[in-house]
């Protein structure tokens, strides 16, 4: 029987719409990349950085235990020095899907589970009280009625978050603000920002509202 390669392998959808491939080889796994597929990935790159949409960019993929880097463009629009495979770009909230794939390696390596409480790491977060309601002051609050899970970080229901309303509508954005928690540059490092956090209450329960 001819061995397949990545290129022509099959497969079929299972329940959960999940992509399973059938006969996967040793020398699957171990294969790098085609020339065709780094030519079609540079065509589509550069397609991006000709039409304006960005000055540059650089692209890294990895495959079989070989990496591809590709840096293309400039580093300002209308700049001339060129993009490198070193340049440090400002990621904002990019880092959130960075540190979240970290997180599920560590998940599929069986060393975290997405149900486990996050007070195991960050204790600032155990014995969480929740706000009765939004609008509620401070000291009204009733128990949590669960710990805050590893999911529920990554989800964005771990019952803390952005109030979208003008400032100081409610006494929990004015907390917020007096303890220098609504700046994406405080002048204090991060055990320091979970520690403030810590003195704050829940605004709704873990788990309840994104």
């Amino acid at each position: 029987m001819p061995k397949t390669t990545s290129w022509d392998m099959k497969g079929t959808w299972d329940s959960k719409g999940a992509w399973e491939t059938q006969g996967r080889w040793e020398e699957d796994r171990r294969a790098g990349f085609s020339e065709a597929g780094l030519r079609r990935m540079r065509e589509v790159l550069n397609g991006h950085v000709a039409s304006g949409a960005v000055p540059g960019l650089v692209a890294l993929v990895g495959r079989g235990g070989e990496v591809h880097v590709e840096a293309i463009g400039t580093l300002h629009a209308g700049g001339a020095e060129p993009m490198r495979r070193d340049t440090i770009f400002r990621m904002a909230s990019l880092t959130k899907p960075v540190t979240a794939a970290g997180v599920m390696i560590l998940v599929e390596e069986c060393r975290v589970r997405l149900d486990d409480p996050v007070e195991t790491w960050l204790p600032e977060l155990a014995d969480r009280r929740v706000l009765k309601s939004i609008d509620a002051p401070l000291e009204e609050t009733v128990p949590a009625h669960r710990s805050i899970t590893v999911r529920d970080l990554l989800t964005f229901t771990f019952g803390f978050g952005a109030v979208l309303a003008a400032p100081d509508t409610y006494p929990i954005q004015t907390a917020i603000h007096e303890l220098g928690l609504d700046t994406t540059s405080p002048d204090f490092g991060p055990d320091e920002w979970i520690r403030r956090l810590g003195e704050l209450p829940l605004m709704y329960q873990p788990g309840e509202l994104w």
